[in-house]
């Protein structure tokens, strides 16, 4: 049932505040007069309709999507809520394996036997007390300073946070608004897909190839007037892509053309094997760049930087405040521990090594065995099947889980299917796992 704007000006108009808005659209659905399942006006038509700024609508709607009253889809409009329906598509719930094969390439974490010790660190931390008042800084000052001189370019703000998938979050629910378009490389994250799509953002893909983002999907893109471009610099997760020196320069030329905010997720970190080109070095002002921690130095650690434009940073440490405040001070430090130990840089570079050794070695394997592999860097290797389905089957069968390559895409993919497998096998038996592979891409 579609609910055109005509019917609920007068109510709306008692309060044409953004809170206002949302109080009465609550109220409305308490008393019966919407039901789950409506269809709600589009921001611009109510927004005409009551006289008022598009924004205010926007901040409305946003206020009811983040309390789980409405549901946003994207193109396909904003709906009353049904009770137990889940507010997003939930993609990630179908990557992840459930556990029961005895090899598990599906997950997407590192190999713990190449995580680095942090007993070392965590003795020399553990008799610490390192909050004196709940306002302190959230990032602690040797950590910021380690930061500042890695980062690739200046950054106007530093801040510390729970991993990369709340730097995202954090810094999204900052900028993107309902109805608002936000540019992510297919294939792609599921998780932000679904984060989009839940903060009431339309997301819209753009093509990667080995090297990035490819220029004219992004320029054909910027058509569409996105607020946002999120990127994974290198390691980009599933297809494998790092950025190169000349789609740096080519991306960074179409960037500075548009108002877009760059948003830039290094999720691997120093395990990645290409070196990080961020575009912050040309658009500094306009880049948001997020480190995680959690591949290269250990998922447990839920730690992530966010650095550059201050005006994203800051409202993210603002917002933050009314929640968690801080991320764990006691963490920070063993983080700091770590970043300075000669030990643990040595593990963490044999690590590089050696993900890019048996990333090599399985998809020369698979060549050879006339199945096609994409990428060049990262922890994860995405191949083509012939059927995803039946791949899956075959795999199980032989006690290896892989994830399926359809929550990666925001539409339908071309062509054939795909798989993602997580390169947390020991070299001595990646030929065992190309035979296999090959069987079940094959079939």
């Amino acid at each position: 049932m579609f609910v055109p704007p005509t019917d609920l000006v007068a109510v709306l108009s008692e309060d044409p505040t953004a809170r206002g808005i949302a109080t009465l659209i609550n109220r409305e659905i308490r008393g019966g007069r919407l039901e789950p399942g409506d269809r709600l006006p589009t921001v611009r038509s109510l927004a005409a309709s009551l006289a008022i700024s598009p924004t205010t609508v926007h901040d409305a709607w946003r206020l009811l999507a983040r309390s789980g009253t409405i549901d946003p889809r994207g193109r396909s409009g904003t709906f009353v809520r049904t009770p137990g329906r889940p507010s997003g598509h939930q993609r990630y719930s179908t990557v992840v394996s459930d556990g029961a094969t005895p090899l598990d390439l599906a997950t997407g974490v590192p190999d713990a036997d190449l995580l680095p010790d942090v007993r070392q660190a965590l003795a020399q931390v553990s008799r610490r007390t390192l909050t004196t008042t709940y306002l302190d800084q959230p990032i602690l000052a040797p950590l910021e300073e380690l930061l500042a001189e890695s980062w690739p370019f200046v950054p106007e703000r530093l801040t510390i946070v729970d991993g990369a998938l709340d730097a995202l979050d954090r810094v999204c629910e900052v900028v993107v608004r309902l109805g608002d378009r936000v540019l992510l490389e297919e294939p792609g994250f599921p998780p932000l897909f679904d984060l989009i799509e839940q903060l009431g953002g339309v997301p819209v893909g753009v093509t990667v190839d080995d090297e990035g983002i490819v220029p004219a999907a992004l320029r054909q893109a910027l058509g569409v007037h996105p607020v946002a471009l999120v990127l994974q610099p290198r390691a980009e997760n599933p297809f494998g892509s790092s950025m190169t020196p000349r789609r740096h320069r080519e991306l960074a030329s179409i960037v500075e053309q548009s108002d877009l905010l760059v948003i830039e997720d290094d999720h691997s970190g120093d395990i990645a094997w290409a070196p990080l080109l961020s575009l912050g070095t040309r658009l500094p002002h306009r880049t948001v760049h997020i480190r995680s921690f959690s591949k290269s130095h250990g998922p447990d650690l839920r730690l992530a930087a966010i650095g550059g434009a201050a005006p994203i940073v800051d409202e993210v440490v603002e917002r933050r405040r009314l929640g968690p405040g801080w991320s764990s001070r006691l963490l920070q430090a063993v983080l700091v521990e770590m970043l300075r130990d000669s030990r643990t840089k040595e593990t963490v570079a044999a690590a590089r090594r050696e993900y890019h050794h048996r990333r090599t070695v399985l998809a020369g394997a698979l060549a050879d065995r006339h199945v096609t592999t994409h990428g060049v860097d990262g922890i994860n290797l995405w191949v083509d099947v012939a059927d995803e389905h039946t791949a899956q089957l075959l795999l199980q069968v032989a006690g290896v889980g892989a994830a399926p390559g359809a929550p990666f895409w925001l539409g339908a993919p071309d062509g054939t299917g795909n798989l993602r497998v997580t390169l947390s096998l020991g070299a001595e038996r990646l030929e065992w796992l190309a035979d296999t592979l090959a069987r079940a891409a094959r079939r």
